[in-house]
This record gives structure tokens, C-alpha cells and sequence, in this order.
């Protein structure tokens, strides 16, 4: 993954037989932290297993582009200020959410993709380049 707000990139292995590296995971969480308030949280390894399985489906090298991992209460308040699509008890602010993009494929792409995981909740954001992945119920939205 890459963060194209702080230019980090991450790529790691966090999963072994069966086993999370606690080294990885300690870097995904400071890797997924709020950029704008640099709050780490821990990030619910479920959502990371969504992302890795529809990388897989696409068949890319590409690492993702991470738009926003967690987000603390006053980022999320500021976002939902500025947008309706925001949700007040986002998934985000658990650590159990993603919106994510890759230049090599499309929104529509990375949407089935992640979709066919059937994990959790995959939104489209076609307007915007991305693609939301949580590890909450199975559902989605977004054209």
C-alpha cells in the first residue's frame, strides 16, 4: 500500500499458517493511522484479509493507494461537515474500513472484486476513484 498524503509505502506480510505477524500489525496500524491527526488505532485484521483476498482476484502487482484507514471522531465529524456521504457512526472509526484505489484498475473492477470476497461492506465511489472495503456486514452501495 501507499499513502499518496504522507508518501509512505508499506508492504508487508502480516500473515503466516495461520498466525498474524505482531511486528506487520503494529506497522499496518501506524501505516492506516489518521493522517490528518496522525491517531493510530488498531486496525481489525478482517478488513486487511478483504483487501489482500481482492487484490488477489485482480491479479495486480500494484499496491493499493490508501485514501483513509482509520479516522478519528474529529476527522470524521470534519468530513461528514463537508459531505453527505460520510457516515456518522462510520466503520472507520473502528479501524474496520478502507477507501482505497489502483491506477491500473477501475473503480467498477476493484468494486467486483472486492464484492465477490463477500467479507463485508463494499462501497463505489465512482465520482471520486475509490472503492470503500470493511469487515462489517455483507452489503453495498455506490455507482
Amino acid at each position: 500500500m501507499a499513502s499518496p498524503r504522507t508518501g509512505e509505502k508499506i508492504d508487508t506480510i502480516y500473515w503466516i499458517e495461520g498466525e498474524y505477524i505482531k511486528d506487520a500489525v503494529r506497522e499496518i496500524n501506524l501505516f492506516m493511522r489518521d493522517w490528518r491527526t496522525n491517531d493510530v488505532h488498531n486496525i481489525d485484521m478482517r478488513t486487511m484479509d478483504i483487501m489482500a483476498a481482492a487484490h488477489n482476484l485482480m491479479d495486480v502487482n500494484e499496491p493499493y493507494l490508501l485514501l483513509s484507514g482509520y479516522r478519528s471522531p474529529k476527522t470524521n465529524a470534519m468530513l461528514r461537515s463537508r459531505s453527505s456521504g460520510v457516515a456518522k457512526n462510520s466503520r472507520h472509526l473502528r479501524g474496520q474500513a478502507a477507501d482505497l484505489r489502483l491506477n491500473s484498475r477501475s473503480v467498477n473492477q476493484i468494486y467486483r472484486a472486492a464484492s465477490a470476497c463477500r467479507g463485508g461492506g463494499v462501497g463505489r465511489y465512482s465520482g471520486s476513484n475509490f472503492v470503500h472495503m470493511d469487515c462489517g456486514p455483507v452489503r453495498s452501495w455506490g455507482r
